[in-house]
């Protein structure tokens, strides 16, 4: 079975030409090497595949016949990624959140709110005056 439709059949990637971009760009590795869209994969075959920030590393177990359903992935190929990279991931959708660049524009709305209520917290002296009113 080629590379992408392999891809493509696992749920790895949503379409068959997202699959064989990937390919093309070099995101896609098979055995430490980089392939084109139309290299078979066989049992045993260790695939190293990039997507959104994240280098999945999987075992292929089995070839299927078509695409198969979500719950059957399991069956078809072994997901050995570490979980370091799912951690990556996570902190660089946090860094991104609330880093703005100088010279985009004006705040918007929620960014606001958000200098409003910081500079609108109370300090320790006005609390003071309001517990002992």
């Amino acid at each position: 079975m080629r590379i992408d439709k392999y891809l493509w059949c696992t749920r790895y990637c949503k379409t068959r030409s997202i699959a064989t971009n990937a390919c093309k760009k070099g995101h896609v590795k098979v055995n430490d090497q980089v392939v084109k869209p139309s290299r078979d994969v066989y049992a045993t075959d260790k695939i190293e595949f990039r997507k959104d920030q994240i280098k999945y590393q999987l075992v292929v177990n089995d070839l299927p016949e078509s695409r198969v359903g979500a719950k059957l992935v399991n069956l078809y190929v072994t997901d050995v990624t570490p979980k370091e990279a799912f951690d990556a991931k996570e902190l660089l959708k946090y860094s991104k959140e609330y880093y703005r660049k100088k010279g985009v524009g004006r705040p918007t709305k929620k960014d606001r709110r958000d200098i409003d209520d910081f500079y609108d917290t109370p300090e320790e002296e006005d609390i003071s005056k309001i517990k002992n009113d």
